[in-house]
């Protein structure tokens, strides 16, 4: 067998030369590695203090800052693996390693939550003496330290869902610092030391919320979902307006990663339909109108396999006339069928 390099330039017209999905990659990991830097130095003193006065607020804070820490170190893993270029089986490169940091950044906030949660709990009914000028104290310095790190992250390109299930780490341990810092303020001017677990608790609710958002995020990427905000019903009735097109059937929208739709399709074109002007056409529609440059239409005429005047959707070639059961064409079709004129999805 001859021997063979991939080393192909899709500089032409039909490859993806001079496609960006995204900015800087390294713009990202200097800012992420900003706000790691904060956190670290930050969370080492909150865990020493938190003992000290007795808080559980403190050292769920600080254990939710080693969270932060930790999802901030796997944004950057996954952000260096996504950078991979695409070669044998992984056709798409590693570009979900991004998908797999979000979404174990949501789970482990659940997590998280979960134990404070049944910690705060059991504290509302037997609250233990706490130092609340150490909490007080602690908790203003970590709001000013966590405004820092959010504002470094916020530079970072959020639109990828790795950077955002980081940046909401860091956003949640910012509200949890202000919630903290009240209930430092409440045990040294009333004495109410409840008010440690009540602030453990609203944290606790901001952790479930931002954590059901990325794990609902990223199983949609992961079940190959069409994008939010994009109906494909919406965008097959946009398509079939086109000139010529008279049916398109075997849509799927997809996201590759955060950020980057694809789409897939079988349009039917009508005789003597100029199909290579349809395709560009709707390859257009896609780009302009819905922003997804990843497009591939598989384009035919109607019923030029069959050469009957309109290809037969789940029936056999015999019943449409055809040469026999062997040139069956897309006898399973997935999802709707969209034909011009009004049709139910």
């Amino acid at each position: 067998m001859a021997n063979h390099e991939h080393d192909h330039d899709h500089g032409g017209p039909g490859g993806h030369a001079g496609h960006s999905h995204g900015i800087s990659a390294d713009a990202d990991r200097k800012w992420l590695l900003s706000a790691l830097t904060l956190i670290v130095v930050f969370m080492a003193g909150e865990v020493v203090v938190g003992f000290a006065a007795r808080s559980l607020a403190l050292i769920s804070d600080a254990a939710h800052m080693l969270t932060d820490a930790a999802s901030i170190v796997l944004a950057l893993i996954a952000m260096r693996l996504s950078q991979r270029p695409a070669r044998g089986g992984y056709t798409y490169g590693l570009k979900r390693a991004e998908i797999l940091s979000a979404q174990a950044n949501g789970i482990t906030l659940l997590l998280l939550a979960a134990w404070l949660g049944y910690e705060a709990a059991s504290r509302l009914f037997d609250p233990p003496e706490v130092t609340g000028s150490l909490v007080l104290v602690t908790a203003l310095v970590g709001v000013v330290v966590n405004i820092g790190a959010a504002w470094c992250m916020s530079k970072a390109n959020r639109s990828s869902l790795n950077v955002e299930g980081a940046f909401q780490h860091v956003l949640t341990d910012l509200y949890a610092f202000i919630a903290t810092a009240v209930a430092g303020l409440l045990i040294v001017t009333t004495g109410f030391t409840r008010a440690d677990s009540i602030a453990s608790l609203i944290v606790v609710a901001l952790m479930l919320k931002a954590g059901i958002g990325l794990v609902r995020d990223s199983g949609r990427i992961f079940l190959e979902a069409a994008p939010a905000g994009i109906d494909p019903d919406t965008v097959a009735d946009r398509l079939i307006d086109s000139s010529q097109v008279e049916e398109i059937h075997d849509l799927h929208i997809w996201e590759i990663t955060s950020g980057q739709p694809a789409l897939s399709a079988h349009i039917l074109v009508a005789p003597g339909g100029d199909c290579h002007a349809v395709r560009r056409d709707l390859q257009r529609t896609l780009r302009d109108e819905y922003r997804i440059t990843h497009a591939t239409l598989q384009v035919d005429h109607v019923g030029e396999e069959l050469g009957q005047e309109l290809l037969a959707i789940g029936r056999s070639a015999v019943e449409a006339g055809g040469a026999g059961p062997g040139d069956d064409h897309c006898g399973d079709s997935h999802g709707p069928v969209h034909r011009s004129g009004p049709h139910r999805h």
